[in-house]
């Protein structure tokens, strides 16, 4: 996760949890899904950097 964007591609979760393409879409798909239940618009095949970074812990 090299730039500081809003949105995360596959490749960047894929990185970050250190798991296969396939897991990584499946990563999206369920915080997306997340999302839309709170009401958010999503993006298919991104997620929100700040919402994955909450849901992981995840710290850079």
């Amino acid at each position: 996760m090299e730039e500081e964007t809003i949105l995360l591609r596959v490749d960047d979760v894929q990185k970050a949890l250190q798991i296969s393409e396939q897991k990584a879409y499946d990563v999206i798909r369920t915080l997306n899904e997340e999302l839309n239940a709170k009401g958010y618009i999503t993006i298919r095949g991104r997620v929100n950097r700040e919402y994955f970074m909450k849901r992981f812990q995840y710290s850079e």
